[in-house]
């Protein structure tokens, strides 16, 4: 009689969810390693230097992944994002306000490439002007924000996730058709450089590639979706089921950025012109065709749409953890947007002001990298899932090249 009342108990307990339905976070914190930062970056360096700088979207993505992982395992395990747990560790308040000040700024710059993405996409599919193409993405961006106040964290995660696969769709059909070079992509595993431009443009696709705002973003996501409840799985399960999501996330960003490097590196290498966006689409309509260039343009409508929604989440979440004051993600929205609409309205060069953008978020990056690594090793944060050494020793190796080839960016910009 025991062991039948046991069986009965057990299956009425829920069933634990499947590690398929356990992924989404790291795919939603994924977008922002495809936004229009990181297409101007990769098409460019394509196209200036061919197969050379495989490798540094290839070494990019890995450290992508560690860094990823560390700022979804602190969200898993604390239940706090990294802002919530910096707000409480920074007991100055002067120093937290410093500290989010920077973090906001790396946040408007983060809007304002994707905002300009999203305008010059509409523009190229659809004659719009820029001001008015600025006014469209982020309208869009609030129905995606209000998506996640009506649906919660599964149903926002269903929308980017979807936007992500028109993202890998748009960007990676041309590779397809303009087959690289096998010899020349394998020879561009190779690390070297080649003159001080390559340089500015490896540090320009790293730069794009670690995101501030995607570590910040992330901790928050994870948080979200698994919070503390009786139906949650077992922390180590979350953290296996988090490996997996990062995994595939890194996977399909890591191939995208690098089908664009080929694409631009075997249909527009020497072409003038391809170092903007509008360029670079009319290089592609002009080399492989139209249809291939009006994929690409709606794979940066895409990526513009959903990189700026995970921002301006990014956004609110840096402020809430930080100055412990949080406003509706909608009111949070206009306020961020109003920037990027601004440079747009004054006729600021679309380009230049990416340009601009990947210079601030070279400022920011060891601001949210540095702590990240710092926390997830301290055992009072983690407990018994602290960082082991060799995991400590890969975040402080991989901070210390980032830290120094953004230092670079910045000196050879400013040079």
């Amino acid at each position: 009689m025991p062991k039948l009342l046991e069986d009965v108990a057990r299956s009425r307990r829920p069933r634990a969810p499947r590690l398929i339905w356990l992924l989404g976070p790291a795919l939603v914190a994924g977008v922002a390693y495809l936004d229009p930062g990181n297409v101007a970056s990769n098409m460019t360096a394509g196209a200036q230097y061919g197969y050379l700088l495989v490798w540094v979207v290839v070494v990019g993505n890995v450290m992508a992944w560690l860094i990823q992982y560390l700022s979804a395992k602190l969200g898993v395990v604390t239940g706090r994002s990294l802002p919530q747990v910096l707000g409480s560790r920074i007991r100055r308040r002067p120093a937290r306000i410093a500290y989010w000040l920077q973090a906001e700024l790396v946040a408007i710059a983060t809007d304002l490439a994707e905002v300009i993405g999203g305008a010059v996409a509409l523009n190229l599919l659809f004659g719009l002007p820029l001001l008015a193409g600025a006014l469209v993405t982020g309208g869009v961006s609030m129905v995606l924000l209000a998506v996640h106040n009506r649906r919660g964290a599964r149903g926002f995660e269903f929308v980017i996730i979807g936007l992500l696969l028109i993202i890998a769709i748009g960007f990676g059909v041309g590779v397809f058709i303009a087959p690289p070079d096998p010899a020349l992509t394998a020879a561009g595993l190779v690390p070297r450089f080649e003159g001080t431009g390559s340089v500015l443009l490896a540090a320009s696709i790293l730069g794009a590639t670690i995101m501030p705002h995607a570590i910040y973003a992330h901790s928050a996501l994870a948080r979200d979706r698994f919070a503390p409840g009786e139906a949650r799985p077992s922390t180590p399960r979350l953290l296996r089921a988090t490996r997996w999501d990062v995994t595939v996330a890194m996977a399909i960003a890591g191939s995208v950025n690098l089908a664009i490097l080929l694409l631009a590196a075997s249909v527009l290498p020497g072409v003038e012109g391809t170092d903007t966006l509008e360029g670079a689409h009319a290089a592609i309509a002009a080399g492989v065709g139209p249809v291939v260039a009006t994929l690409f343009a709606i794979g940066l409508l895409a990526s513009g749409l959903a990189s700026t929604s995970v921002g301006a989440y990014a956004g609110a979440e840096i402020m809430a953890g930080l100055l412990h004051r949080r406003i509706p993600l909608l009111a949070r929205r206009l306020i961020s947007l109003a920037p990027a609409v601004a440079i747009v309205a004054f006729g600021v060069d679309p380009t230049q002001a990416l340009v601009l953008s990947q210079v601030v978020l070279s400022f920011g990056i060891p601001f949210a990298l540095v702590p990240l690594v710092a926390v997830t090793a301290k055992s009072e944060v983690l407990g018994r899932f602290v960082n082991r050494r060799i995991t400590t020793a890969a975040g402080v190796i991989a901070s210390v090249l980032l830290i120094a080839l953004n230092g670079a960016l910045l000196v050879l910009t400013f040079a």
